[in-house]
């Protein structure tokens, strides 16, 4: 089997919810594949958006590209609905003044078929997420 990008529109993937949507910057922006597109937050903190596969994934590797985060929590649900998250991975990131963060984590127990970004803290009054990508395999789809 080859790793693809789970995190592709173009596999189906979809932005499911945010707590937040500029209509120049929508949600959908995140896995639309364009590096110049972003989903934007509108001010306070947390917020959060979920990824759904529509299908069981094993994930192992995370890629996301942002701008302003501080703190970011990922949680992940194997449910058919986006429920039952469980705290997977929180990182600090690092904020270089004109450069987006390129933060790349190598997952262990990656098996989900949701998962839930949540900035818990930013940089600035508002952060952006330009992508997020996950390397890994579609193991089964939802029954």
């Amino acid at each position: 089997m080859r790793k693809i990008d789970l995190c592709s529109s173009s596999e189906g993937t979809e932005v499911i919810l945010a707590t937040s949507s500029d209509e120049k910057h929508p949600p959908e922006n995140i896995i639309d594949g364009n590096p110049e597109t972003f989903w934007t937050t509108t001010g306070m903190f947390p917020q959060e958006f979920i990824i759904c596969f529509h299908k069981h994934v094993r994930i192992e590797r995370l890629v996301i590209q942002s701008y302003f985060v501080r703190t970011l929590r990922i949680e992940k649900s194997t449910s058919k609905e986006p429920i039952d998250f469980e705290p997977w991975i929180e990182r600090d990131l690092v904020h270089k003044e004109g450069q987006l963060q390129n933060e790349e984590i190598m997952t262990q127990d990656g098996h989900a078929t949701h998962l839930r970004f949540i900035i818990i803290s930013a940089f600035d009054h508002f952060a952006s997420v330009h992508s997020v990508s996950a390397e890994g395999l579609a193991v089964s789809n939802l029954s």
